[in-house]
């Protein structure tokens, strides 16, 4: 095969200028600082506790601190990090209530599907939405067609009632 001169010039020049194409496109090593996890609800509760897990587990393995700090209020720390440049600098914990407080109030500021970019799932908890209709009385699920549980649907459960001993003369064995 013959290659005309003009080809070979391009050729030769792309692979001249090959040595210094990974030097210009090399990417940052990430973290190359601490990165903050934002967590919107109070210190010690179940997400604080697994973010500061997870947290630890990242420092050990990327090499760079990660610092939870908590921002109490869904809202109030989603707008931060909403506010926060876009950078992976700033990373945050979502929780359940973050989805709830969308549908709930419309003029939070920011759009949370929007604005939020997920990263990763950690765990999922299932939530149920219980609804009375004012046209029907309430039923035991055994005396309603509409409760009774199937095996290939659902299942209903009754939430047992909370019961807190002050002193074990209160409290029934």
């Amino acid at each position: 095969m013959i290659l005309p001169r003009r080809k070979f010039l391009h050729l030769a020049a792309g692979a001249a200028a090959l040595p210094v194409v990974p030097r210009i496109a090399r990417a940052q090593a990430y973290p190359a600082r601490p990165v903050r996890l934002i967590v919107t609800v109070a210190a010690g509760s179940s997400p604080d506790v697994i973010a500061r897990l997870m947290a630890q587990w990242l420092s050990e393995r990327l090499g760079q601190p990660f610092v939870v700090e908590n921002r109490s209020g869904a809202n109030i720390g989603t707008a931060f990090v909403v506010r926060a440049p876009p950078d992976g600098y700033t990373v945050m914990l979502a929780v359940s209530a973050n989805a709830i407080n969308a549908s709930l109030y419309p003029n939070l500021g920011f759009n949370f599907i929007r604005d939020i970019a997920p990263v990763a799932s950690i765990s999922t908890i299932p939530l149920v939405m219980e609804v009375i209709h004012r046209s029907r009385r309430a039923r035991s699920p055994s005396s309603s067609p509409m409760l009774r549980p199937t095996r290939a649907r659902s299942t209903w459960r009754r939430a047992a009632p909370a019961v807190r001993c002050m002193s074990p003369a209160n409290c029934s064995s």
